[in-house]
């Protein structure tokens, strides 16, 4: 019996008013088992206190959106009897200490969360950030990260399409690994995590219990310090052919009209899955951890209660269809155990070995969970413009070179190949393009979806970051053609016990509020992860947006390469020249001051529909938006593609580097062949949209006025740089 002490109570993570809270919920002093389970269920991780007040300001519903955060995952309508279902979640910490298991298990997480609701998963998408190439941990981060998605995902044959990687040294000892699925579901067959039936049965099913994984909840809500390797202990082991078993036995369930409720059992495990569907019904639950399929022997109540095992789902069905839940899950070859009973109560009892080892009331866990609006100061940086003696005197041509070989445009090639993205055969568009595509299954219907960041921009103004990720996602859904209709997020910030830090949270939500009203493009379910810090220094702030479009048919979508020679390549937008906060900026003038560009709401939508109608009529079947590195670099990506090159005409104003370089935001590069010009001309100019024609797609060069490179060396540029790093040849 382990004494509860002043001590013990702090390592739990749980301050001395939120234990007198406990102490008077209780009346009297928690038991070990009950102090971890009130740890866990006020972790930030599971309870949001810290984010709670700030969240809620988020919009959360529009025309499509059937079910909004809450539940495992969002739901959106798409059409014709289907829904789309998705989520995105962190799994940082234990990914930076075993980068392996730590991203694979973020993997099999995301998809139970997607599953258990009913849908079939469809596609992965990731976003990797890591620190400094120069750092001693980034290439055995970046090697065992990539190989734990793809390994999980590969798998368990679902394909991974897409995602973004950044180095900076923010994260050089906090890497983020978020990880989203979508999956897709009829829309009356949807299943949720809401008990219901006094006397219904709680039924355990999946993989056996083990001690690992005890204490995740609580090691994600937790800075991080020298002694983080001691940790290891905490990070899940995954099994992805466990998880294909699990899936597909859940699926052949749900066709059988038996399941109530089902929950993955993810953060906290055991815990917040009975705490949560118990909650959510207004019922209470009995439990008894006596037949919980363990893999290690004289576990206690506290580890079984704690352990983040993979591949297990806690389910609620009748006494009567216990049977023919049990007959499908031995088919499958996986453990089914009744492990207690839902009443009346109100309240979380739990027994092993014949004793009661918590009794707690359910309200206490969630209703009573902390929730602080925590003070706070939003800093920005000073609105100081780059100088234009500032700016690099070499030829845009040259520094186009050092742009796309740099860590954060150079191809991601490296990353993909390890990924099986074909899988299922429901992939349409190849990774690297603005979004990616998956065919909804036997129809002519499509899903777009991307992950955006950019967490240079939020470090300088946190609001005008937020707004940006939502608008860029917005933008990345448009190009391929689609209707853009929801998004899950993965907030990723330092800790909050920071005023700072606290502020860029508040004002980066404010600003994704914001954007996400204007675009009618709501929040449907997503994940925050706090603490990334190590020894009192906190990542740069990374609100990562997951963004869902629909694509009607099929037979109409544009993508972002050239297609044919003698096109003639115009911008679509506003070209101020903002470099502040630019690669440009970053990389080539090593200069990290000055507010990042204002997104124009007004216009990123105006421009936005534009475009969106351009390829609906069939004008266009080429875009891209401008973003990372500015306009050449978006140019250069798009010829790359396509294997083709271009020959700009620019005036002396346009061929500067802020021309070239800036990012302005509402910015797109389209091509139109001749006979489609005049179609084009007067729907934009009714539109009231700036445009330019910079020039015509044709050969196999870049030509920029007196300057020229050709493809292929821009390409072995572009390909190289991941393998020269991996080998050691770069920094």
């Amino acid at each position: 019996m382990n004494k509860i002490s002043k001590e013990l109570v702090e390592e739990h993570g749980i301050n001395e008013d939120e234990y007198e809270f406990i102490l008077k919920s209780l009346m009297r002093e928690p038991t070990f088992t009950e102090l971890g389970i009130f740890s866990a269920m006020w972790s930030e991780h599971c309870s949001y206190k810290s984010s709670k007040f700030w969240l809620n300001k988020l919009p959360t519903e529009n025309k499509n959106v059937i079910q909004g955060p809450g539940e495992n995952a969002g739901i959106i309508n798409i059409g014709d009897g289907f829904a789309a279902v998705f989520k995105m979640e962190s799994h940082n910490h234990p990914s930076f200490i075993e980068p392996y298991q730590g991203a694979a298990t973020g993997v099999g997480g995301i998809l139970r969360d997607v599953f258990t609701m009913g849908a079939r998963p469809v596609a992965l998408m990731n976003s990797l950030r890591f620190g400094e190439t120069s750092h001693n941990k980034t290439r055995h981060l970046l090697n065992g990260v990539v190989s734990g998605i793809g390994g999980y995902g590969n798998c368990i044959g679902v394909p991974t399409v897409g995602g973004e990687v950044e180095f900076n040294s923010s994260y050089n000892d906090n890497i983020l690994v978020n990880a989203m699925c979508i999956g897709v579901a009829e829309i009356d067959k949807i299943f949720y995590s809401k008990a219901s039936g006094v006397g219904n049965l709680v039924v355990y099913v999946g993989s056996k219990t083990g001690r690992d994984g005890i204490h995740g909840a609580t090691m994600a809500s937790s800075e991080f310090d020298d002694s983080s390797e001691e940790k290891r202990p905490t990070v899940q082991v995954g099994d992805p052919f466990s998880e294909k078993l699990l899936l597909e036995a859940c699926l052949e369930l749900m066709k059988e009209d038996v399941i109530i409720a089902i929950q993955d059992m993810g953060a906290a495990g055991l815990t917040s899955s009975s705490v949560e569907m118990a909650g959510k019904g207004n019922l209470g639950i009995e439990i008894d951890l006596d037949h919980v399929p363990c893999r290690e022997i004289n576990m206690s109540a506290y580890e079984i209660m704690l352990s983040e095992s993979q591949e297990r789902m806690l389910m609620i069905i009748e006494p009567k269809k216990e049977e023919i839940a049990k007959k499908i899950f031995e088919k499958w070859e996986l453990d089914f155990s009744v492990i207690g009973i839902l009443n009346d109560s109100k309240r979380l009892v739990i027994k092993r070995n014949k004793e009661i080892k918590a009794e707690i009331n359910i309200d206490i866990l969630e209703k009573g969970a902390p929730s602080y609006k925590r003070p706070y100061k939003i800093i920005n940086m000073k609105d100081c413009n780059i100088k234009e003696s500032d700016l690099s005197k070499e030829s845009p041509l040259t520094i186009l070179k050092q742009l796309i070989y740099s860590p954060n445009l150079s191809s991601r090639k490296w990353v993909w190949e390890q990924y099986d993205h074909m899988v299922m055969a429901d992939t349409v568009l190849n990774l690297g393009g603005d979004a990616a595509i998956i065919r909804v299954h036997d129809t002519n219907k499509g899903l777009a979806i991307t992950t955006d960041s950019t967490p240079r921009y939020c470090i300088a103004n946190p609001y005008e970051g937020g707004k940006q990720a939502v608008a860029e996602a917005w933008r990345n859904l448009i190009t391929v053609g689609s209707r853009p209709i929801a998004i899950t997020d993965c907030l990723n910030f330092g800790n909050p016990e920071k005023e700072e830090i606290m502020g860029q949270f508040a004002a980066a939500t404010q600003g994704m509020a914001h954007a996400c009203e204007e675009l009618d493009f709501p929040v449907v379910s997503g994940n925050v992860s706090l603490y990334n810090e190590t020894n009192g220094k906190g990542i740069n702030p990374t609100p990562t947006i997951g963004g869902v479009g629909v694509i009607d048919n099929l037979d109409i979508f544009s993508t972002h390469n050239f297609k044919r020679e003698d096109d003639n390549i115009f911008i679509i937008g506003k070209t101020t020249g903002s470099i502040n906060q630019s690669i440009y900026a970053t990389e080539i003038l090593k200069n990290k001051n000055g507010c990042p560009p204002k997104v124009n709401l007004d216009e990123e939508k105006n421009n936005g529909k534009a475009i969106q109608k351009l390829i609906k009529n069939k004008i266009i079947d080429t875009s891209h938006d401008i973003s990372d590195g500015g306009l050449l670099v978006a140019l250069t990506e798009m010829a790359l593609s396509g294997n083709i090159g271009f020959e700009l005409f620019l005036e002396k104003e346009f061929s500067n580097h802020r021309f070239l370089f800036g990012e302005d935001q509402s910015r797109y590069i389209i091509t139109l062949q001749n006979h489609k010009i005049d179609e084009a001309m007067p729907f934009l100019n009714e539109k009231k949209i700036q445009y330019l024609n910079l020039g015509k797609t044709k050969g196999t060069k870049l030509i920029l006025n007196e300057e020229e490179i050709s493809l292929k060396e821009l390409k072995n540029l572009h390909e190289s740089w991941f393998d020269n790093y991996l080998s050691g040849k770069e920094n």
